[in-house]
């Protein structure tokens, strides 16, 4: 009968227990996916700072966050490619869809993907106080201009009559600096001469910092204001 050296035993034990250790490990590994666990991001203002960190779980770090082939996020806004940050100032209102693409160090590295929307709501807006309407001669009105960012700003509006042949009649003009989160009344009116018009506001609002610019308008159908020959 051969004979089992004490330390032979003890050697086995280990080379199993070290074996179970690795298997379990292994398996660990295996269960820790990638993934995007950012489920949506928020909405911002036009005109406004925006900045939202991206969270995610499993696969190797470092993680390298890029937009996938064909995205692109929001005017104004920047993807951080390993902080998995989005920042800036976003300058187009609606509705931003696009798709992230995030991959790590593991060899071969893996990636997965997500969908996103970013909503920018408009940071500058115009609507009618009292619509377009012609008396007599003249076309009058009102409108309301709303500065909904966090800065003031100088703002320019500029109303006109256009008649069906493209000449263009000035029904008011104001220059002056808006408040933030603030709106303002603006009343307009003159007399352009017989024929059919519309009507169309401009708005442009300057920010001082980065010269940042945002624009609205407003407009009535064409030809839906008739002033007839006296």
């Amino acid at each position: 009968m051969p004979i089992r050296r004490p330390g032979s035993a003890l050697s086995l034990i280990l080379a199993a227990i070290l074996c179970l250790s690795v298997h379990a490990t292994g398996l660990a590994w295996q269960d820790s996916a990638l993934t995007i666990t950012t489920d949506s991001l928020p909405s911002v203002v036009a005109g406004t700072h925006y900045e939202v960190a991206l969270h995610a779980n499993g696969g190797v770090t470092p993680y390298t966050w890029q937009l996938a082939d064909g995205s692109k996020l929001p005017p104004g806004l920047h993807l951080h490619q390993h902080s998995g940050r989005i920042t800036g100032t976003p300058t187009d209102a609606g509705e931003h869809h696009f798709t992230l693409a995030l991959s790590d160090v593991d060899a071969p590295p893996s990636q997965v993907q997500r969908e996103f929307t970013v909503v920018v709501v408009a940071g500058l807006t115009v609507e009618w106080k009292r619509p377009p309407a012609v008396s007599g001669t003249w076309i009058s009105g009102s409108l309301t201009v709303a500065n909904h960012t966090a800065r003031p700003a100088s703002l320019t509006v500029i109303v006109v009559a256009v008649n069906d042949i493209g000449r263009a009649t000035a029904l008011g003009y104001q220059q002056f600096t808006i408040q933030p989160q603030a709106e303002q009344e603006i009343p307009f009116g003159a007399s352009p001469g017989p024929g059919s018009y519309f009507v169309r506001v401009d708005a442009v609002a300057h920010f001082g910092t980065g010269n940042r610019t945002l624009r609205a308008h407003k407009q009535t159908p064409d030809g839906g204001l008739v002033i007839e020959q006296m």
